[in-house]
């Protein structure tokens, strides 16, 4: 048969006391085995001090709850710590009570401790009975009551136990104030008031759990700032014993922590006993005595160890590759030679150094490298070393702690290398770097360990770095302008990607899936152009010019061209739908090259086209020449402002511009 394990035998019954002399006592007996499959029930049959006295000896095996009546209650009540109940008369009990002792004395006397319920007074006004009201606090009150009121004739007493013994010692008739349904009463309560009680000291033991499981230290103070509750925590950097802190002020138990709590709530930063914390003080509702504290103690270095956790995780999804070695377009043998590098660099864990010509796709070889590898679950962390100024860059780099200069972030910042831990640093234009930060660079390859601006502690770091260049760097080495032995470090791993128009069969494919892209951006032409394929048909009537054309800006400028034919195949298409339903088909036709020369005239000039002819050092000097050039513009013809922002000196830039021709 199925197991019968009720909740009601798995749970401690309760401890109930029931304290009483004389007739109380003999009135709990009666009803003692009513409750015996409910409660621990247990009867003394002492009173005041000694019943006191047995409840502290008593010690783990005190009572949960006490149960008593009249002085004897009361006494109890305030001199011990366990919830006393006391048995209180009924209202049918006095009207009991009453009716039988009028039938013995016409003068009735109704004895109660304290000052007699006014709803007794009312309930024996409204049935015109002539009762006698009379009260005690002590027994020796009892004592002197019973004889004054048979000194006034009074004949028949009705009180509780303690009333009635003295009374019928002094010869006067008696009635027992309490019945069975009021010891009924009170026992029931005391159920309840236990369950109560065990249900508050289960939950305050699970409160307990869970703050000693915590690892900051807390402690609930009650609104007259003593201790409700603390952790193990706490109380081991205050010095003191938890469990002998509850009921006490905190500012006696630690002086220093209460000088420390906030005024009002929020979160400071003090410093206890030589440590720094973080504090936190938040309301206690619902508190034994209104509304109290809650305090919570965070030790300021987990606080930076979770918060550099926190920004690690965060950077890891910020810093994600998005492309992979097959989105790089290509079917001509150099292209293969690059993507068969990559997927067998992938496998190593060395420095790789990727040169070509802006424009030609270095950062998507360096995502695609990364997505091959081991780190590719790690951040990958790209920087342009030519994009910022020196003190700028090496802050985003390296990082800084709090106060290294001014207007650094509060509690400092980690730099891109510690960003890229577990990953890859890919740092672009590599050959930008300036020769201070060349060296700091150096020092992290060879050592794997990175120190922030403003502190002496090394930080380990474990990065893959990935570089990109279009200078020749050895030229740079020659004129002093990088470090050899970095060059040496970074060019391990070699990939060189082809400039744009030594990949004359690539061009078409490429500008096909470049303007399928720019589809899925645009709504109008979205609906025709419904991949590659259809892309490339519409690029034939002009893939003659698009061939022929140099492609000074390899790929990034066939992109931009490739914008200006989107919006404009856009813009035709829309007019044709606007003008009759056989718009699709004039959409195929839309572009001819006399439309391309008027969006992209650059792609028909024959000065431009003349660059394929020249070597390659002749090509990389005309580039540089023409960015120097834009810069001087840029700069009105300042030439100090523009080596500062190239970061070469004014014989470098004069030779340059003169040996472009």
């Amino acid at each position: 048969m199925p197991p019968t394990n009720r909740p009601s035998e798995s749970l401690r019954r309760p401890q109930i006391w029931a304290i009483g002399i004389s007739r109380l006592r003999d009135l709990f007996r009666d009803i003692a085995g009513e409750y015996d499959d409910r409660a621990d029930l247990r009867l003394i049959s002492r009173g005041y001090e000694d019943a006191v006295h047995e409840i502290d000896a008593a010690g783990v095996d005190r009572p949960d709850i006490v149960v008593a009546a009249g002085s004897n209650g009361t006494y109890l009540k305030a001199r011990i710590q366990v919830p006393v109940v006391l048995v209180s008369p009924t209202g049918f009990d006095v009207m009991h009570a009453l009716a039988r002792a009028r039938r013995d004395a016409s003068q009735v006397a109704l004895v109660t401790h304290g000052e007699t319920p006014a709803e007794v007074r009312h309930f024996v006004a409204a049935y015109g009975i002539d009762v006698v009201f009379a009260s005690y606090q002590s027994a020796q009150d009892a004592e002197t009551c019973v004889l004054d009121l048979r000194d006034r004739g009074v004949g028949t007493v009705v009180g509780p136990g303690l009333v009635t013994d003295l009374a019928t010692r002094a010869g006067m008739s008696t009635v027992f104030l309490y019945s069975r349904a009021s010891v009924r009463v009170a026992f029931d309560t005391a159920l309840e008031v236990a369950k109560a009680t065990s249900n508050e000291m289960l939950r305050r033991q699970r409160l307990d759990n869970v703050l000693q499981h915590l690892r900051d230290g807390v402690v609930a103070l009650d609104a007259r700032g003593r201790v409700e509750a603390i952790n193990q925590r706490l109380a081991q950097v205050l010095g003191i014993d938890a469990s002998r802190a509850v009921g006490r002020p905190l500012a006696e138990l630690a002086p220093d922590i209460a000088r420390a709590i906030p005024d009002g709530d929020g979160e400071t930063l003090e410093t206890v006993r030589g440590v720094g914390y973080v504090v936190h003080r938040g309301p206690l509702i619902g508190s034994s005595d209104g509304t109290g504290t809650v305090l919570t103690f965070q030790e300021s270095r987990a606080v930076e160890r979770l918060d550099r956790t926190l920004r690690s995780r965060l950077r890891t999804q910020q810093f994600a590759a998005r492309y992979r070695i097959d989105d790089l377009v290509g079917a001509c043998p150099a292209i293969e030679r690059v993507r068969q590098l990559a997927r067998r660099y992938a496998t190593s864990d060395a420095t790789v150094l990727i040169r070509g010509e802006s424009g030609t796709g270095k950062e998507m070889v360096a995502q695609g490298v990364h997505q091959l590898g081991a780190r590719r679950d790690f951040p990958f962390v790209a920087i342009n070393c030519g994009a910022f100024p020196e003190a700028l860059l090496e802050s985003e780099l390296f990082g800084y702690e709090e106060g290294a200069f001014t207007g650094a972030r509060r509690g400092g910042k980690a730099g891109l290398i510690e960003a890229a831990h577990r990953g890859t640093l890919f740092l672009d234009e590599i050959g930008e770097m300036p020769l201070p930060l060349q060296s700091r660079l150096l020092r992290v390859l060879q050592e794997r360990e990175v120190v922030r601006l403003g502190s002496t502690e090394p930080i380990r770091i474990d990065v893959r770095v990935i570089a990109a260049t279009h200078r020749a760097l050895t030229m740079a080495v020659e004129t002093g302008e990088f470090r050899a032995d970095l060059y040496y470090r970074l060019n391990i791993l070699n990939i060189t990607l082809p400039p744009l128009r030594e990949r004359q069969p690539d061009i078409l494919p490429l500008a096909a899936g470049l303007l399928y892209q720019a589809a899925r951006r645009e709504p109008r032409l979205a609906a025709r152009i419904h991949d590659a394929g259809q892309a490339a048909q519409l690029l034939l009537d002009v893939s003659e010019p698009l061939r022929r054309h140099a492609w000074p800006g390899n790929v990034r400028e066939l992109q931009n061209v490739i914008e200006r034919i989107a919006v404009e195949l856009a813009d035709v298409g829309g007019h044709a739908e606007r003008e009759g339903a056989d718009g699709a088909e004039g959409a195929g036709s839309a572009l001819t090259p006399d439309v391309l020369r008027s969006i992209a005239p650059e792609v028909f000039d024959d000065n431009e086209r003349s660059v394929a002819a020249l070597t390659l050092r002749q090509r990389s000097r005309r580039v540089e020449a023409d960015e120097i050039r834009a810069a001087l513009e840029a700069c009105n013809g300042d030439r100090d402002a523009v080596c500062e922002s190239l970061g070469i000196s004014k014989t470098t830039l004069w030779r340059r511009l003169n040996a472009s021709g």
